[in-house]
């Protein structure tokens, strides 16, 4: 390695609409270095990896505070192509494939090999034709790095989701001048044994001098490839250690820390609701959704209480609400409050009085382009025919906009959604208070059973705070039984009073949210 490190970021500062969500983060990479960056969803590592790919997000929202260095040298990128230039890549969480190509034609898109004919070299190089053969010997080079097979002719709408995944990295190794990746969740998609060729693969990057900041939840897999693991909490870097030196134990302590008055948090420390009659039954769930692992789910859910579940990413945990709810194919037996749901069938579950607010917020949560008096009342105008004028017998029904409108403001008020007014569009807000307009939109509905999937996603620590106590009041004052998904687990920790514990596709466990934190990382790595 040499003296001078391939990366520094100093004293990154970063903040939206004036919530900090980085502070003073300073990180070093040296050349073939693989560095395991973890946290808990919101603790800031993917804001960080878009401040170094040159994200427009972070141009269009004031920049960044600190400096970037590479090769000794200080640089700003104003866009993720400057990044590419100076041999910086990115695997997002979401795939940015075209569909309709091959593996080859994603892998080098915009760097496809030609030919020259006549009328190129008369007109313009616009006449070129694509060198295919010179094409499929380069993506299958890019292949090859990472010790799989796949079809680069197959088209990527046919393809698994794992391949597509390794689609995504070989496009990055086929770029001769990478110097550093950036691989978020890059295994969340994956199979055990393409989860392993891909850290093997990881390796192999190492050694060729490649460095590699890898974001992952699965911590066996950091301590299995990486040189050091940094943890990020809140906005801050809250250590940083030779992978060799440390265990999943400590690093699950560190990301779940808090520097929290324990006289303020209240946690269920016994399981006091046996006497409470099951209100929802799951038995042998299974659901295919990409990225999740949902097998054999089999959980009783108790009338009025706040229900947790937990586990690692893929392992299952978002896959429950959405098998239930019909967003994804399912199968095995829902039952509520005596009757049996029929799976596969939303309009179904929303006609029984359930609620889901998705952890995809701007993909399925709200109707970015329309204004938050819309968001909030669409749904129970559709499903329940509430705000609604009814004329001639109920023949002509019409908006009541002044009903849409009280409720909106009253939600607007509670959860304290930062907005110009009810008529403002959904997209032109901030990530927390999106989020806050999904749970207005779900508390309209007033259902008896209520999903909320990773209800603090990406949103500041204030927002969180406020995000949780509306739901404990929510279920107190309105006496609806409410399941929640999160990936961290302190919050369930601080919300719930049970927390089932996913793993492998299945319950490993069910714990009272007081349990010490041992015991919860036993049951998350039970079956992984």
């Amino acid at each position: 390695m040499g003296s001078v490190p391939l990366l520094e970021m100093r004293n990154i500062k970063k903040d939206f609409f004036g919530n900090q969500v980085l502070s003073d983060i300073n990180l070093t990479l040296n050349e073939g270095e693989v560095i395991g960056l973890v946290g808990e969803n919101g603790a800031g590592k993917s804001t960080l990896m878009k401040i170094l790919f040159g994200a427009d997000v972070i141009r269009e929202t004031g920049g960044y505070g600190g400096d970037i260095l590479l090769n000794g040298e200080k640089v700003s990128f104003a866009s993720p192509f400057d990044a590419i230039a100076a041999g910086i890549g990115m695997v997002h969480q979401e795939f940015s494939l075209i569909p309709g190509f091959s593996a080859t034609e994603n892998i080098l898109l915009n760097r496809e090999s030609k030919r020259k004919s006549v009328l190129s070299e008369i007109i313009s190089d616009r006449m070129d034709t694509l060198n295919r053969k010179e094409m499929d010997t380069r993506a299958q080079d890019a292949i090859k790095k990472m010790g799989v097979n796949i079809d680069q002719d197959m088209r990527i709408n046919n393809m698994p989701v794992g391949h597509k995944q390794f689609t995504e990295i070989a496009r990055e190794l086929s770029k001769k001048q990478l110097k550093l990746l950036i691989l978020d969740e890059p295994t969340a998609v994956l199979t055990e044994k393409e989860a392993e060729a891909l850290l093997e693969s990881i390796r192999g990057m190492s050694k060729r001098g490649i460095a590699v900041i890898f974001i992952t939840h699965r911590l066996g897999e950091i301590l299995s490839v990486c040189d050091k693991v940094v943890t990020m909490r809140d906005g801050y870097i809250v250590n940083e250690s030779p992978a060799k030196d440390t265990n999943v134990a400590e690093i699950t302590h560190w990301m779940v820390g808090r520097s929290v008055d324990g006289a303020d948090v209240n946690y269920v420390t016994e399981d006091t609701g046996k006497d409470k009659r099951t209100i929802l039954s799951i038995r042998k769930l299974w659901v295919d959704m990409p990225g999740e692992t949902v097998r054999n789910v089999n959980l009783d859910v108790r009338e009025g209480e706040i229900l947790g579940i937990g586990g690692l990413a893929g392992q299952g945990k978002l896959g429950i609400p959405n098998g239930v709810m019909g967003l994804y194919q399912a199968g095995g037996q829902v039952t509520f409050d005596g009757e049996e749901i029929p799976l596969n069938d939303p309009r179904k579950c929303l006609d029984s009085n359930f609620a889901f607010v998705s952890e995809d917020r701007r993909g399925v949560g709200l109707l970015l382009d329309e204004s938050l008096e819309w968001n909030v009342s669409f749904p129970a105008m559709q499903v329940q025919n509430k705000y609604l004028k009814s004329f001639f017998g109920g023949l002509i029904k019409w908006r009541d906009d002044a009903a849409i409108k009280e409720v909106t403001k009253k939600y607007i008020d509670e959860l304290k959604i930062k907005c110009t007014s009810s008529t403002q569009k959904a997209k032109e807000l901030s990530g927390g208070n999106q989020q806050k307009v999904c749970l207005a939109k779900a508390f309209a509905l007033e259902p008896k059973l209520l999903f909320v999937s990773e209800p603090t996603r990406g949103i500041d620590v204030g927002a969180k705070a406020l995000v949780l106590d509306a739901l404990k009041k929510f279920n107190k004052e309105k006496g609806v039984t409410i399941v929640m998904v999160s990936s961290e687990l302190e919050e369930l920790r601080q919300t719930c009073d049970r927390i089932a514990v996913v793993s492998g596709g299945k319950v490993a466990g069910i714990l009272p949210a007081g349990e010490c934190l041992e015991r919860f990382g036993e049951l998350m790595l039970q079956n992984c």
